[in-house]
């Protein structure tokens, strides 16, 4: 690639902005260096308005703004002073033939598309959103990176200026970045106009699936700490980890962020209209979760499932958290806890814990709300819609011989609600809306079940429990049984009622293993995988 050795000097720049954040003050500071300014529609009347000397684009490419604006820099004039090759004597040569002169320093950022699509607008207003003249000057200057510099973000005007005092112009290592992210940006940009076409049109797989993000922050390390890690948002708007204030603490890390969306996500499933409720986390799973009368009696009956497991964990409330509540929360260690908001009180308990983060959210996800999920794989992505398969109590069907009171449907609801955010082979015990005893992610259903049932035999030792609450306990499983042996292991652990998709082909086994050891079964016809 040919750059120049030494810094190119700015002499001209064409800038075209929609936000507008910070112009007035970058264009007066290249003013002030002898940058002229070429601009176009709305920028040249904010820069004129503020007392610049500005030209209009329509002036260097002799036609004016057409077509409500779609057509204004789509030039020869414009392209041609971006892509020119300063030191090849034929570009140089074509630029004089044609009275095309240079532009050194390129100002862009798009027109607003994923903010007019994150306001629910009409589909025309959509696609009115999306800039063409925008993408190319910013592709065209990103190529010619070895004489142009292409400013995209309004965070890096300070950079430039930077840049400048620093070597009187701009060297190559810093329009290398700069090309770098403007073509992050283009990229981005067209993933976004991509994935809302898809779902405009209903294109549940289309051919091609692109997904971009933004840095949020650099992470100390990963999973492990030989592994580089980062935080990319995507601007979705759903309330969690990616869009929480954080009050105190040191920065999330890699596993703290993880953890922390699998337990807002997991509480948001309560609504705050039925009480408060309460999940614990660890390692994605969670060792605890209740309702409560309060937000204090939910923690408190969520810490009794496990509270081994809950050291170190992350605790998320689906309503604000108070002071009565943090003040039994910082009783053991906590890495984080995430609710909709926290009032003076538990701000002021929690400011003692100087590691203790504590992060707001301003409300709650939409548990069935749409959207996609991915991972990747070793040469491509998995893509799948986001799980907010829904459940109602009259979508069960009670399908044994003795029908579940009132209190065991209850309590089946919520332990079906739990164990979709449990990794399978999932098990869920509980009991008067509190999980009781979880077995999560084991290669057999019926090691899970067991687990369960000794984590609660366990707490009831350590509670001074003449019984664990698995006894009269009420329980969830994620998938079918296979065999009737996990419906045998439950009713040893006490179990008398139990919640399942159905579906396998011993079916007729399961159920009369039910019916055999006087449980209660209902089944929901949809399964809750989660790997």
């Amino acid at each position: 690639m040919s750059a120049p050795a030494a810094p190119v000097t700015l002499k001209r720049a064409l800038i075209s902005v929609s936000d507008k954040t910070g112009l007035i003050d970058f264009a007066r500071a290249l003013d002030a260096r002898g940058v002229q300014i070429l601009s176009t529609g709305g920028s040249a009347k904010a820069l004129r308005d503020a007392g610049l000397t500005v030209t209009d684009v329509a002036d260097v490419t002799g036609f004016p703004e057409m077509m409500d604006g779609r057509v204004k820099t789509l030039h020869p004039a414009v392209h041609g002073g971006l892509l020119a090759l300063r030191d090849n004597a034929d570009h140089v040569a074509a630029m004089e033939q044609h009275g095309i002169g240079a532009i050194d320093l390129l100002v862009v950022n798009l027109y607003p598309f994923e903010e007019t699509v994150a306001k629910g607008a009409a589909y025309d207003d959509c696609i009115e959103n999306i800039d063409i003249g925008g993408p190319a000057m910013i592709r065209a200057a990103a190529k010619n990176h070895g004489f142009v510099t292409v400013v995209v973000d309004v965070q890096d005007y300070d950079a430039v200026l930077a840049e400048l005092d620093a070597n009187g112009g701009t060297t190559l290592p810093f329009r290398q970045r700069m090309a770098q992210l403007a073509y992050a940006r283009t990229a981005a940009y067209d993933a976004a106009v991509s994935s809302w076409m898809a779902d405009a049109i209903g294109e549940a797989t289309p051919r091609r699936r692109a997904f971009a993000g933004t840095l949020a922050q650099g992470l100390r390390y990963g999973e492990n700490p030989h592994q580089q890690a980062a935080f990319y948002v995507t601007g979705d708007a759903r309330p969690g980890v990616a869009t929480a204030q954080q009050h105190q603490g040191k920065e999330l890390s890699y596993n703290n962020i993880n953890d922390t969306d699998a337990a807002f996500e997991l509480v948001s499933e309560f609504d705050p209209a039925n009480g408060p409720a309460c999940a614990i986390i660890k390692h994605a799973n969670p060792c605890g979760v209740a309702q409560g009368a309060t937000a204090l009696e939910a923690y408190r009956r969520a810490f009794d499932c496990d509270r081994t497991s809950a050291f170190g964990g992350i605790i998320a409330l689906n309503q604000p958290l108070d002071g009565a509540t943090a003040e039994e929360i910082v009783k053991i260690f906590t890495e984080v806890v995430i609710a909709p908001d926290a009032d003076a009180d538990a701000r002021r308990i929690f400011a003692a814990k100087k590691n203790l983060r504590l992060l707001t959210t301003g409300g709650l996800p939409d548990p069935r709300a749409g959207g996609l999920a991915w991972r990747q794989v070793a040469g491509g992505l998995l893509v799948q819609g986001r799980d907010n398969g829904h459940v109602a109590r009259a979508d069960l069907r009670i399908v044994s011989d003795r029908q579940p009171s009132e209190q065991e449907l209850a309590d089946l609801m919520f332990a079906w609600t739990v164990a979709k955010h449990v990794k399978s082979n999932a098990i869920v015990y509980a009991k008067d809306r509190a999980t009781v005893g979880i077995g999560a992610g084991q290669m057999s259903r019926v090691d899970s079940t067991r687990i369960g049932r000794r984590k609660s035999e366990d707490m009831a030792q350590a509670l001074g429990l003449s019984e664990p609450l698995t006894q009269g306990a009420a329980v969830a499983s994620d998938a079918f049984f296979p065999f009737a042996d996990g419906i045998e292991a439950l009713a040893e652990a006490g179990a008398r009622a139990v919640i399942q998709p159905g579906g396998s082909m011993r079916d007729d086994e399961v159920i009369a293993a039910a019916n055999r050891l006087g449980l209660a079964m209902v089944l929901t016809g949809q399964r809750h995988f989660r790997h």
